[in-house]
């Protein structure tokens, strides 16, 4: 049977092939440690749940508006500008079933055919998968642990051609946790402004900086940069909502016009009952965010340095998300009980099979020799996965 192109063009996700091979190994009755998952293992605030309840009672279960209830929108407008400094109308926002509905919706109603997207890598693994979908060529472009895994000006210069069409920026970042500061997106701005390229700005981790850093979105730094930003967003790292599948964007009006018109096909609407929860989301209590950012930070600092101190194994501390990215490429070459350790997926492997702890190969994220493990999970299972870490690199010869 062949397959559409854009089917053919994609590459399956190695974080879920690797969920696949945990919960097989649970169902063998092993104790498997994951540190794969990219979701707040905190359950949703409770205020929330009530909003939701609410709403089922209230007989809120029927079609909405495919951007999203006017409520929300508002909710989110009010959102943008109190946290960052962002004035935009409810028409410039629009609501979709997850942030990456919201990432899709965009590709597609702005890259085409020969269109080239600039992919900073390390990338989450949608990113290059999305742009093959819409048609479009990713175009990687290499950062290092010595620059935070960040994106320099000249980079960004030397990579656009004539055919750019976008920049994606993350920040923070999946995987690495790298947080770019004001100074350096003004960098990063003066390039696209220059070239007039769009930049799609990933800004849902925003909530979790670290060390004092301030977070600052990419729009807010002037007027010009804010029409070429398309800025994605969503509950479900801040609010612990990931299976409520609400994300949104905000940009100019004739382009959250266009991404609406695909998504009044494609899905509708988002789910009414999570737009409700969201709107209490946005609009109530904030406290229990900065309760999990504090207890992401523990779990962090433990982390980074239960890592560093392994022989062979380096790790930067990263700025925000949940996530670090240590360097792993001195076992490179090396063998475990006779098996030869041929790359980053060799290591993962191993270690999955032998001690059952899963982490995601830096490959998948377009950085070999680097191992992705989200800290969102809790500091026991930190310490006991570390521990096993250890184990497994003091046998590997």
């Amino acid at each position: 049977m062949k397959f559409a192109k854009r089917v053919r063009v994609i590459e399956p996700s190695k974080t879920l092939e690797l969920m696949a091979k945990a919960k097989a190994l649970k169902a063998e009755g092993k104790n498997v440690l994951e540190f794969q998952v990219g979701e707040p293992d905190f359950n949703t605030p409770e205020n929330v749940k009530e909003a939701a309840i609410k709403a089922i009672r209230d007989n809120f279960t029927h079609y909405t508006p495919s951007p999203g209830v006017m409520e929300l929108r508002k909710a989110i407008c009010e959102k943008l500008q109190r946290d960052n400094n962002l004035v935009y109308t409810p028409e410039e926002v629009m609501v979709s079933n997850g942030a990456k509905q919201c990432l899709f919706n965009a590709f597609l109603a702005l890259v085409d055919e020969g269109d080239e997207v600039i992919v900073p890598a390390p990338y989450w693994v949608t990113y290059p998968e999305a742009v093959k979908i819409a048609g479009g060529t990713p175009v990687f472009l290499e950062t290092t642990s010595e620059s935070d895994f960040k994106v320099t000006p000249e980079q960004l210069e030397q990579a656009i051609t004539d055919k750019t069409k976008a920049l994606i920026l993350c920040s923070p970042s999946n995987p690495t946790g790298s947080v770019y500061t004001e100074e350096e997106l003004r960098g990063i701005a003066e390039v696209v402004k220059k070239h007039q390229i769009f930049v799609f700005a990933d800004e849902i981790y925003e909530k979790l900086v670290y060390d004092g850093l301030k977070f600052v979105s990419f729009a807010s730094l002037d007027e010009e940069v804010k029409k070429l930003t398309i800025t994605f967003n969503g509950v479900s790292k801040a609010y612990a909502m990931t299976g409520w599948r609400i994300g949104y964007v905000a940009a100019e009006k004739e382009i959250i016009k266009a991404m609406n018109s695909l998504q009044s096909h494609a899905t509708s609407n988002p789910n009414s009952i999570a737009q409700m929860a969201t709107i209490e989301a946005l609009t109530g209590p904030q406290d229990e965010l900065e309760e999990m950012r504090r207890e992401f930070d523990e779990r962090r600092k433990y982390i980074v340095k239960a890592l560093n101190e392994i022989p062979g194994i380096t790790c930067r501390e990263p700025k925000g998300a949940f996530y670090v990215f240590p360097d792993i490429s001195s076992f490179i070459g090396k063998t475990f009980k006779g098996q030869k350790i041929e790359n980053d997926d060799t290591f993962a492997k191993l270690l999955l099979d032998n001690y059952y702890v899963v982490a995601v190969p830096g490959s998948s994220f377009g950085a070999p020799g680097f191992l992705r493990f989200s800290y969102a999970t809790s500091l026991e299972n930190i310490k006991n996965g570390m521990e096993l870490l250890k184990e497994f690199t003091s046998k590997i010869e």
